[in-house]
C-alpha cells in the first residue's frame, strides 16, 4: 500500500494519542538540538533528518536521487525507534552512547546496529537523545559517510 504521508505533521496526526505525545516530544528535542544544515522530511516512511542535495549533491549511494539520511524516528508496532546512522558508523559515538545510557535509564538498552528501541513510552531518555543528535554536524556526518562509502 502506498503511503499518503508527505510531512512530519501528517505522520504525527495519524498516531494514537499516547504515541503522538511521545513522538512530538522526541521531534521537538531533535529539532532543538539538531545542528544546522540537516533537513526534516519523510524518509522511508518515517520522520527523517537528512543532508539535502543542496548540501551534498551526491545523495545516498543506494539511491542518489534520495538525500543522504542521517537520523529517523518512528512509531513502530511494539516500540518507538530512533535510527541514528552516525552511531552505526562511528564506534566511538556508539561507545559513548552505551556508557551514557545507564545515567538516563534503569531499563536495559535495546539496540540494533543503528536502531535504538524504546518499548516503554514513559522511559524515552529525551535529554540523552538530544545530546546524541547534537554530537555530529552535517560536515562530520558527510566526512564519516564518505570514509565508509568511498573506500
Amino acid at each position: 500500500m502506498a503511503s499518503t504521508i508527505d510531512t512530519p505533521e501528517q505522520y504525527l496526526a495519524q498516531l494514537p494519542e499516547d504515541r503522538k505525545a511521545v513522538m512530538e516530544k522526541l521531534r521537538a528535542v531533535i529539532l532543538e538540538r539538531l545542528p544546522d544544515g540537516f533537513h526534516e522530511t519523510i524518509s522511508y516512511g518515517m520522520i527523517g533528518y537528512v543532508v539535502p542535495h543542496e548540501r551534498y549533491p551526491d545523495g545516498y549511494h543506494c539511491d542518489p536521487k534520495l538525500p543522504l539520511p542521517f537520523l529517523s524516528i518512528a512509531s513502530q508496532k511494539s516500540h518507538i525507534g530512533v535510527y541514528h546512522m552516525g552511531i552505526y558508523a562511528n564506534p566511538e559515538l556508539m561507545e559513548w552512547f552505551v556508557q551514557e545510557y545507564p545515567k538516563y535509564s534503569s531499563r536495559k538498552l535495546d539496540m540494533g546496529k543503528s536502531c535504538i528501541r524504546f518499548k516503554k513510552m514513559d522511559q524515552v531518555p529525551y535529554d540523552l537523545i538530544g545530546d546524541l543528535v547534537g554530537r555530529m554536524t552535517v560536515d562530520d556526518w558527510v566526512e564519516l559517510y564518505e570514509s565508509h562509502i568511498k573506500r
